[in-house]
């Protein structure tokens, strides 16, 4: 007779296992949709083409700005314009920040002796000279060089100072369409004060794109952004509002997003863009690969929420 040998609690034999039904084995339930599956099938369709965005019956420019630092001015300008461009549109971008975030998350280059942003504002360079491709369809730039931090003083005695950009962007949309290939969006990300660069940038545009992070003083120095705004619009820019704020930094967790998104959407309305963009470590590291956190990581949750952000406003110009 042989001995079977011991076999420690808790250890499986063979024997054990094949004792053991399948029946008697709980089913789990098959998840069928989920935020990160919805997030993956919608980057997917949208960088496949298969989710086109409405074209906008023009050319529509917007300025991202907020004079206060730090809120996703430039996360907001590259990834809703990486958006929109997979979503079928073409798409321009003018990095008017000297520290050149934007130029830097599309890779293109923008090192010392490289022409941008600041030729065009300061010298009058036409954009067509300066204008890049970037590694996604459709989408253009104009990158910003450290040159641009001396335009602000260079601009104080320059003829018609405030109109150098509105100018510039009016002949490329001019030079695109006689080409064939008009544009549909130019994005313009400002720096985060309110000198002649940002009264440049507001000049040109026709509505401002604020974003306001959830955060503690949130609306700190606002009142004087739309301040800013309304003095442009009365005297350099007939027309020009606010015409969009996007939510971002969102934490659902803490009790003080919570209050600052119902504080924006109480006294902002219809201007508030429905998706929050919440904050994201993906969404932080995704410029110092040189890329939007569209292509980054196309399944996180920031991406899922520029692309609705995107989709919505694309959606809300086109209807206009």
């Amino acid at each position: 007779m042989t001995s079977t040998p011991d076999v420690p609690r808790g250890t499986f034999t063979h024997e054990s296992v094949s004792e053991v039904s399948a029946a008697s084995i709980p089913r789990q339930p098959f998840a069928t949709s989920s935020p990160l599956l919805e997030a993956v099938t919608t980057a997917i369709n949208l960088k496949s083409g298969q989710l086109r965005l409405p074209k906008p019956g023009r050319p529509r420019v917007l300025c991202v700005a907020n004079q206060k630092g730090g809120v996703g001015k430039t996360t907001t300008t590259v990834n809703i314009a990486a958006a929109l461009a997979y979503g079928g549109l073409r798409v321009l971008v003018i990095d008017l920040d000297p520290q050149g975030n934007a130029s830097t998350a599309f890779s293109v280059p923008h090192h010392a002796g490289s022409m941008g942003s600041y030729e065009v504002v300061v010298d009058q360079t036409p954009i067509a000279d300066v204008v890049q491709d970037t590694s996604i369809p459709g989408l253009l730039c104009v990158a910003a060089t450290l040159d641009l931090a001396g335009a602000e003083t260079e601009l104080v005695s320059a003829v018609a100072r405030e109109q150098r950009l509105r100018k510039a962007v009016q002949t490329y949309l001019e030079l695109c369409a006689a080409a064939g290939e008009p544009l549909d969006y130019v994005l313009i990300d400002c720096p985060p004060s309110l000198g002649l660069l940002t009264v440049n940038a507001l000049t040109c545009a026709e509505q401002v794109l604020l974003p306001i992070q959830c955060e503690f003083y949130a609306l700190e120095g606002v009142s004087q952004l739309l301040k800013i705004v309304d003095l442009v619009g009365r005297e350099l820019n007939p027309g020009l509002v606010v015409g969009h704020i996007l939510l971002t930094m969102y934490d659902s967790r803490t009790r003080l997003s919570q209050q600052v998104a119902e504080d924006v959407r109480t006294h902002f309305g219809a201007k508030v863009i429905t998706e929050a963009v919440p904050r994201s470590v993906r969404v932080s590291e995704a410029p110092s690969f040189g890329q939007t956190v569209v292509d980054y990581d196309p399944g996180s949750s920031g991406s899922r929420a520029y692309i609705e952000a995107a989709r919505e406003l694309a959606e809300r110009l086109a209807a206009q």
